[in-house]
């Protein structure tokens, strides 16, 4: 299994999907407990929906799960949210704080399994964004999420629908996070926030640097506006993503239509 897919397109855009991979090397899958094989937090079906929302748009998608190594932690393994209940590089529990193996991994593994997996990714990520900076004078990566509404380990109360994180703006620049707010703002029925308890991952605080012509910004969608439960199986709500998908591609459009107005302001 190749640890990351790239579609390359010729859009200033690049869609990052770290969470959406389910693949286990078979030595890996038979470490985890009962609960870690659930593969409850993946990012469901995020790659079915920004599918076909922006010609042309890149994508660098993780083909592993994120329980091999997460695409979206420092590789150092320093917290994205110091104090705050998080998982790690390599998660030793889920997101409802349970243990998910038999026999966690130790350091060594650590090591190899970054070296193995999350370095490849960040490598096919980092060279897209150099590519498409190349021929636009500017890259904008959307980094592609979701997340169950209600998880009281991590966050108290339900997560708005729309989580845009900038680390409190940045990592990409003001027009490019107004972009996004405003579809989100004016999306009937749907709630939004801006840094809230998702700020960005370190894909977004790693990479976003406005002041080079890099922008970022991370999305982490509420998995209730497009599952038909926050539950196994896990099933697409056709109907409820469609609606979602129109303001999704409303938002790459406006990056999109954003980025040859950004090449100045580097």
């Amino acid at each position: 299994m190749t640890p990351v897919t790239v579609t390359r397109g010729d859009s200033p855009v690049i869609l990052g999907l770290p969470h959406t991979g389910t693949f286990l090397p078979d030595d890996i899958r038979a470490r985890l407990n009962a609960r870690g094989l659930d593969l409850a937090d993946t990012d469901w079906h995020i790659e079915r929906l920004y599918d076909g929302l922006l010609d042309g748009v890149t994508t660098v998608r993780a083909m592993f799960h994120r329980y091999v190594i997460d695409a979206n932690r420092n590789p150092e393994g320093e917290s994205l949210y110091p104090g705050q209940n998080t998982t790690g590089l390599v998660p030793l529990i889920d997101f409802d704080g349970a243990d998910i193996w038999v026999t966690p991994p130790d350091a060594e593994e650590v090591a190899a399994r970054t070296r193995d997996w999350h370095a490849p990714y960040h490598a096919a990520l980092a060279a897209e964004i150099e590519r498409v900076r190349a021929a636009h004078g500017v890259a904008i990566l959307y980094d592609c999420h979701s997340i169950r509404s209600h998880i009281p380990f991590l966050f108290e109360g339900k997560l708005p629908d729309f989580n845009i994180g900038t680390d409190n703006g940045a990592t990409c620049a003001a027009e490019v996070e107004a972009a996004v707010a405003a579809v989100c703002a004016g999306a009937e029925g749907y709630s939004m926030v801006q840094n809230g308890r998702f700020r960005g991952g370190w894909t977004t605080r790693h990479y976003g640097r406005p002041e080079e012509g890099v922008h970022v910004i991370q999305m982490e969608l509420a998995q209730s506006t497009y599952l038909t439960e926050e539950a196994a199986p896990w099933t697409y709500d056709t109907e409820a993503a469609e609606r979602l998908r129109v303001h999704l591609a409303a938002i790459l459009r406006n990056l999109a239509d954003l980025a040859p107005t950004l090449r100045g302001t580097q």
